[in-house]
């Protein structure tokens, strides 16, 4: 009996503790069990290097949404989809910009809305966006033209007859 007992307790202990585990991995995860209401847009964007699917969509630094899709246009273009709260309306003349956390950090979505009265409606696009800034090709660019001037700047000057 008494063996009965202590199983039974510690058996309760370890559902306890799988409860607790559970919805801490939930929070922290940000994953809700409760559907919000959010609708969709959509962004083209010349060079999304960075960003992916899951990445954070936010106005001002506050969480409003995130990427839930991302494909090559026709004009080899990226259009990134977004899922947006609901509680967010965006105004029309927004503009969507690639940004980073930090030099190296996660790259996101941020939006600098725009001060039109009318909001993007569910489905339609942001027409003005900015894209990623790419550290690679622009320290390759220095690099790159800063040899290129080097091997002008050596050239000999023409002698006088």
């Amino acid at each position: 009996m008494k063996g009965t007992t202590l199983e039974r307790i510690v058996g309760l202990f370890v559902l306890a503790s799988v409860g607790c585990v559970s919805f801490f991995a939930l929070k922290l995860g940000s994953v809700s069990l409760r559907p919000s209401e959010t609708y969709s847009i959509e962004a083209r964007f010349s060079n999304a290097a960075g960003l992916i699917v899951g990445s954070e969509v936010s106005v001002a630094g506050v969480p409003i949404g995130s990427v839930t899709s991302m494909k090559l246009g026709k004009d080899f273009s990226a259009l990134v989809a977004m899922r947006i709260n609901k509680q967010f309306p965006v105004p029309s003349d927004s503009i969507a910009s690639i940004r980073g956390h930090g030099l190296l950090g996660d790259k996101y979505v941020a939006i600098s809305p725009g001060s039109e009265d009318d909001t993007i409606k569910p489905g339609a696009r942001i027409t003005d966006t900015e894209s990623a800034v790419d550290l690679e090709s622009l320290l390759s660019r220095f690099a790159f033209g800063a040899m290129q001037g080097d091997k002008s700047d050596k050239k000999e000057p023409a002698k006088a007859p």
